[in-house]
């Protein structure tokens, strides 16, 4: 008993001594608790919208100063057209505007009725339900506030509601364009890591840099075949989601797939970055899994709203590929859009990935030349 207590003693000693352990025991939980717990939510605030007062009386005003108090949405544009809803919309600068029909307060007083319309961008069709719904509560608090003491009912303001870009709200509209930024990065980023690793830790890329081939010659030939997997799996997302679940692309196929291949070479870049700071495939792997699935999954907008998160967080969002480039599927995937629209977020995409590169070739001569 005591030898194996000794035993017992020993590996502890050895769990304490090592800095990657205790990370992975005691600070990886608390990073997920605090991400979890900051991230997941249903709640919404600071939410993008516009107003389209036709009326522009009392109560118009009285009621669009109501929902921007609640401390849930922020105005960001005032609409004077028609036309200008789908730009707004198209932009991705708003979420939601709502519009008072002429003679809203007339008809409010005299007829005991008057009309407003919800329209919400449904290309994040959760997003849409939960603004929808926290609009339409606190336009039906103040719809009770008017009736008189002891009153009770609702019905004085008629709300409908219309969902762009997404009108039956399917899921697929989500997942897909966050399952694909997810794949391609972890493909691209982790295979590529694996591979360049694997030849360092079984001692086999001494012998290809005393080969004829360049050390660039080496890490392309290694690359290239992650690119063209990276594609194909690319090609097979989008028409899965077009045939199998009805997932349309509005915008140009061709810009798409350019779009996509440049988010495969920034993966790439970060996956030779990753295997330059790395010896072993383990090692590789699990800074693949855990610095790249899980912000995907948490920070990328792909299930949870980055407006809904702390701004520490938000921050945090900035800086994190998938982010971007799932902003640029759903922009030409879902509206429609062209360079125009998501010309910066190519811009974020092009600096990433040069970055990326210029690291991960400064790392790679000083460890392998």
């Amino acid at each position: 008993m005591k030898r194996f207590l000794g035993f017992v003693r020993k590996e502890f000693y050895h769990i304490f001594r090592d800095p990657r352990s205790m990370l992975v025991l005691f600070g990886m939980p608390v990073v997920q608790l605090l991400l979890f717990g900051f991230v997941l939510t249903n709640e919404v605030k600071d939410v993008n919208i516009a107003i389209y007062d036709k009326a522009g009386d009392n109560r118009s005003r009285e009621l669009t100063n109501k929902i921007l108090s609640s401390g849930y949405f922020h105005l960001t544009r005032e609409i004077h057209h028609q036309d200008e809803i789908e730009d707004a919309f198209r932009s991705g600068e708003i979420k939601e505007v709502i519009v008072f029909e002429p003679g809203f307060a007339s008809k409010l007083e005299r007829e005991g009725q008057a009309n407003i319309q919800l329209i919400a961008d449904a290309s994040d069709a959760n997003m849409a339900n939960i603004i929808v719904n926290y609009t339409t509560g606190i336009i039906q608090n103040y719809t009770q506030s008017m009736l008189p003491d002891g009153v009770q009912g609702v019905g004085m303001v008629n709300i409908t509601t219309r969902m762009v870009f997404n009108n039956n709200l399917q899921g697929v509209y989500m997942f897909i364009p966050g399952i694909m930024a997810m794949i391609l990065l972890l493909i691209s980023a982790l295979m590529t890591s694996i591979s360049i690793v694997k030849e360092k830790e079984t001692g086999t890329m001494e012998v290809l840099l005393v080969s004829p081939l360049r050390p660039w010659q080496i890490v392309t030939g290694k690359v290239v075949p992650y690119v063209l997997l990276s594609f194909i799996n690319a090609i097979v997302i989008l028409l899965m989601g077009d045939i199998v679940f009805g997932m349309p692309v509005r915008g140009s196929w061709i810009f798409l797939l350019a779009e996509s291949m440049l988010f495969i070479f920034l993966a790439l870049s970060l996956g030779i970055l990753i295997s330059t700071l790395t010896s072993n495939q383990q090692t590789a792997m699990m800074i693949s899994l855990v610095a790249l699935m899980l912000p995907t999954i948490l920070l990328s907008g792909f299930i949870f709203p980055i407006e809904n998160m702390p701004k520490i967080l938000q921050w945090l969002a900035q800086i994190m590929p998938p982010k971007w480039f799932i902003t640029i599927i759903k922009a030409i995937m879902i509206k429609g859009g062209g360079l125009l629209m998501v010309w910066k977020e190519t811009l974020v995409l092009l600096v990433m990935s040069g970055v990326f590169l210029g690291l991960a070739i400064k790392k790679f001569k000083v460890r392998l030349m």
